[in-house]
């Protein structure tokens, strides 16, 4: 029943390790198929790693499929799926750039039309957890305080955020590419910290993209008016 959408967010998570984004075993990605999501096995390295690995869990957390241990941050990203019914992946990953922003606790602001093709807007940051909510139920806690800083915010439009001191989680709202929406998302993410970082250093008084080039750019690839790539 599985066998499908394990080998698609597989695909997903091997690009994470192709796309230099993830060492070791770092970072995750999963996907959300009816009600269930399929994630990566915990501390499992890459290349020792196969689709049939992947684990399958119903939304409220209890493995449906699987011999081994779901990773160890499922609870956040299962309340990114209970925060925005149109999320159907999540990707985390600790790629420097992206974290280097997140440590210094600080969003990445739209400087350029590579930013604004993906994102509508800054890549917001975190609050920091307090200590009772990493000593009660951290995993679940990140989740909630992502949720908290896109209370008034559209997920769809900005795919991305910053855990504070923690790292970037991405997401993506296609039900049928397993992943590799959020997995683009992670990638464009860090792609734009590093050049944000090496914009400042350049200039450190450079300006903000103004509103209308924004809309541009963003809206000629989103939206019903799009008119960027090939008709389908």
């Amino acid at each position: 029943m599985f066998d499908n959408i394990k080998e698609k967010v597989y695909e997903a998570n091997i690009q994470l390790y192709k796309q230099g984004l993830v060492p070791l075993t770092w970072g995750n990605v999963s996907a959300r198929v009816e009600d269930y999501i399929i994630i990566k096995p915990s501390g499992v390295e890459y290349e020792k790693m196969s689709p049939q690995d992947m684990v399958v869990l119903d939304l409220a957390g209890k493995v449906i499929d699987g011999k081994l241990k779901p990773s160890s941050d499922t609870k956040t990203h299962l309340e990114i799926y209970h925060s925005c019914s149109q999320i159907y992946s999540v990707c985390h990953t600790h790629s420097k750039y992206a974290t280097s922003y997140a440590q210094a606790g600080i969003p990445i602001k739209a400087m350029g039309t590579t930013h604004a093709d993906y994102f509508f807007g800054d890549i917001p940051c975190t609050r920091a957890l307090t200590y009772d909510e990493v000593e009660s139920d951290y995993e679940l806690n990140t989740g909630k305080v992502i949720a908290e800083t896109f209370k008034d915010k559209d997920w769809l439009q900005i795919p991305a955020v910053l855990v504070k001191q923690h790292g970037p989680f991405t997401w993506g709202g296609s039900a049928d590419k397993g992943g590799l929406d959020a997995v683009e998302n992670a990638v464009v993410l860090e792609e734009i910290a590093q050049i944000n970082y090496q914009t400042m250093l350049i200039n450190p008084a450079a300006v903000l993209l103004p509103d209308y080039v924004l809309n541009k750019h963003y809206y000629r690839k989103h939206g019903a008016g799009a008119y960027y790539g090939q008709k389908k």
